[in-house]
């Protein structure tokens, strides 16, 4: 009697369950979007002093929504691919509830527009160069 091996039928989904757990689990695109309005913003950026927090919370990246352990941290983050990727990502509006009502057939679809979303890295050098020039 000849053994048969048997089939695997789930080999290519490693990117799903990855992408799925929960221990990992980021913050989604229209989450972020909430996030880079202005007083979202100032209250991410200048957040108190947590020591639980990698930096102590100090070193945050709005667009990924991660924090980091100092600022060159932050600022080899800013030249990474995986960041690159989330400012092109967060270029396109997010959906409305008005579009997923005209996508069901209770109106017509207007298609989303693209957004401006600069990086923080350059926000950031320009309240560098305003904090040295008031020093001085």
């Amino acid at each position: 009697m000849t053994r048969i091996a048997r089939k695997k039928q789930h080999r290519g989904y490693t990117h799903l369950q990855k992408k799925y757990r929960t221990r990992r689990k980021t913050k989604d695109l229209d989450q972020i979007h909430e996030d880079l309005e202005p007083d979202n913003k100032e209250k991410l950026l200048h957040q108190t002093i947590d020591y639980d927090k990698p930096g102590s919370g100090q070193f945050y990246c709005l667009t990924c929504a991660r924090h980091f352990i100092n600022k060159n941290a932050l600022q080899e983050h800013f030249r990474t691919k995986l960041h690159k990727r989330r400012l092109k990502a967060l270029q396109t509006e997010p959906y409305t509830q008005k579009e997923a009502e005209a996508a069901a057939g209770m109106g017509s679809y207007q298609p989303r527009r693209q957004m401006n979303v600069t990086s923080q890295e350059k926000e950031s050098d320009e309240n560098m160069q305003d904090v040295s020039t008031k020093s001085t």
